[in-house]
């Protein structure tokens, strides 16, 4: 309409289960996006996703061969990658001489930096003040709602950093995610997925325990889950997993291997407060077990396997 403010520019970096989708949306919601993966060829999935033809995914769209180049003037950047390690070594540019530069070394005053990456609360501190230094604002906003909700635009985004900054990037959020919260200042959206990732553990490893019990005993299981979902057993995970681990087939939500990941963060936040995590711990070591299998690049799900070595 007249009048109106042009959306801003964005650069999207990180194209993978949950960075894929949740591009595709603001592609369609209009923004206009330029998109980078560190594995080359996977920005064309972004645009079939949005439901674009090719020429207007063109139009709406650029791709770019480094992150870099991708940040070169957009008004906002956002992050969705593996680890601590990608996400420093895109915003910082690589420990050695070798590899492309960092975000630090194209990024205007005044851009806004949206890390939906679920990495340590101390590296997201260190990130946001190393962009400081340059004028350049840092959110750290993990996702919460798999691959499901990245791609229906209804995931929990958990937000750390200023209450200026997450106005600033509001149009953005809204577009992946249907709530959005402010938990405190940066790093507190990264303690706040912790938390998140041992609910996920406690709760997908007794869904798993669970099934094999039913399973053993030859209950009629999909009846069994379905008298169980609307009591005191109910979740999201007996609702949306209990199916797959009972058939073998895991589609991916999220992979067991990055969820491992989470673990370690969360033990070590719990380390740094003198709590022991004991639940966690032990699906942790499941983890690590199944890993050992060959079941890293599986859905958590998969975390039944371990009841069927």
């Amino acid at each position: 309409m007249p009048g109106e403010r042009p959306l801003p520019r964005l650069a999207f970096i990180g194209l993978g289960a949950l960075g894929a989708p949740m591009a595709a949306n603001l592609l369609r919601a209009g923004f206009p996006v330029t998109l980078h993966n560190r594995t080359p060829g996977r920005e064309g999935r972004v645009i079939e996703l949005a439901g674009l033809c090719s020429e207007a995914g063109t139009a709406a769209t650029a791709t770019a061969a480094t992150a870099a180049t991708a940040a070169d003037g957009a008004a906002i950047v956002c992050l969705c990658l593996s680890d601590d390690a990608a996400v420093e070594e895109v915003v910082l540019g690589p420990a050695g001489p070798q590899g492309d530069p960092g975000l630090l070394s194209v990024l205007a005053p005044e851009s806004l930096v949206i890390d939906f990456s679920t990495i340590a609360p101390a590296t997201s501190r260190q990130l946001a003040g190393k962009l400081a230094s340059q004028g350049v604002a840092y959110l750290d906003a993990p996702v919460t709602g798999g691959t499901e909700g990245a791609r229906a635009g209804s995931l929990s985004v958990l937000v750390g950093g200023s209450m200026e900054d997450l106005e600033r990037a509001r149009p953005v959020l809204e577009v992946v995610g249907s709530r959005i919260s402010h938990i405190g200042p940066v790093g507190a959206g990264q303690q706040a997925k912790a938390v998140n990732q041992v609910l996920v553990a406690g709760s997908y490893g007794a869904v798993a325990e669970a099934m094999a019990l039913g399973s053993r005993l030859g209950l009629p299981m999909p009846a069994v889950v379905e008298a169980l979902r609307g009591g005191a057993a109910g979740s999201w995970a007996l609702d949306n997993r209990s199916r797959h681990m009972l058939s073998g087939e895991f589609p991916l939500g999220f992979r067991l291997a990055l969820h491992r990941k989470d673990l370690t963060i969360a033990l070590e936040a719990a380390a740094a407060v003198q709590l022991e995590l004991p639940l966690t711990r032990q699906v942790a070591a499941m983890e690590d077990a199944l890993m050992a299998r060959g079941h890293g690049d599986q859905d958590v799900s998969a975390l039944v396997h371990w009841f069927n070595p």
